[in-house]
């Protein structure tokens, strides 16, 4: 059997990548996930998928994508898709949303539910809970969290709620204490969220781009953040419409900082920054029997 390549120390590659391998790469996230790869983003497919080739034993990009074509290996396609997934994110990342949320959820008529719709490894959902336990004050709000992501492995991280203690090193230590739990012996240096949170929130996988999603609303809210500039302009229209029956008549769309969903879809305004509400016409149809 010929060996799988090792890995360069400096850096060298070591598969052959083409161009036309990219535009196979492309054109299959694309379809896959929505997700619209420009030409800078080369050197960060290739080093993400020689991992995936190096674990099949491969020892090309053209297998490796021909398999995925032909449907050799279904499970694959899963790995593929998580390989290609950026995950950037933090606790209360973009701060000025959450005091947002928690006052509409004071407002809104209970029982309340969110949809956090990339949740990644679970920082952005907890920290939609912890909002809502203080505004409600109480560790049991009449709140449910429905969190969904395309990356089966982040799903795993998120719903076991524990994290390197560092990542909670800029939260204010009246939070701190009252929604982690801080490992010992051997957990020393992680912390875990507190069961009442995980309680509160659902984690699913779920494809934007999937024809049926694993999810009912209406919504109070709706987190789609730092997510819609993965997608082209086509791809961002048709999810944004796909929200509008998911959200109750006064609901809130939470977007990313460098997002705007006013030039994709005519079925929101903005409210406040990216922060954006049905506009009178959907709002009056969501309110229609």
């Amino acid at each position: 059997m010929k060996p799988v390549p090792k890995i360069s120390s400096d850096n060298t590659k070591v598969f052959e990548f083409t161009p036309r391998d990219f535009d196979r790469i492309r054109a299959l996230i694309y379809r896959q996930a929505g997700i619209a790869l420009g030409e800078s983003k080369q050197e960060m497919v290739y080093s993400r998928l020689a991992r995936r080739l190096r674990a099949k034993g491969l020892h090309s990009f053209e297998d490796y994508l021909d398999g995925l074509e032909n449907g050799r290996d279904g499970d694959e396609w899963e790995a593929f898709t998580n390989a290609l997934t950026t995950n950037l994110t933090s606790f209360f990342r973009e701060a000025h949303h959450f005091p947002i949320l928690a006052e509409h959820m004071l407002r809104m008529k209970s029982p309340l539910s969110i949809w956090c719709s990339a949740s990644s490894t679970g920082e952005e959902p907890y920290s939609m809970a912890m909002a809502v336990c203080e505004a409600f004050g109480t560790l049991t709000p009449p709140v449910s969290i429905v969190a969904t992501d395309i990356d089966t492995n982040v799903l795993v991280t998120a719903a076991s709620g524990v994290y390197p203690i560092d990542r909670i090193e800029k939260m204010v230590p009246d939070r701190v204490k009252r929604f982690f739990q801080r490992g010992k012996g051997e957990r020393s240096g992680l912390v875990r969220v507190r069961p009442e949170l995980r309680q509160m929130v659902t984690f699913k996988p779920l494809n934007l781009l999937a024809g049926n999603w694993p999810i009912s609303g209406p919504f109070d809210a709706i987190f789609c953040r730092n997510v819609m500039i993965y997608f082209d302009k086509p791809t961002q229209s048709q999810i944004l419409d796909r929200f509008v029956p998911l959200m109750k008549p006064e609901g809130l769309l939470f977007a990313g900082h460098s997002e705007n969903f006013m030039y994709a879809s005519d079925a929101f305004k903005l409210r406040g920054k990216t922060v954006y509400e049905l506009n009178a016409r959907y709002a009056r149809a969501r309110n229609s029997p």
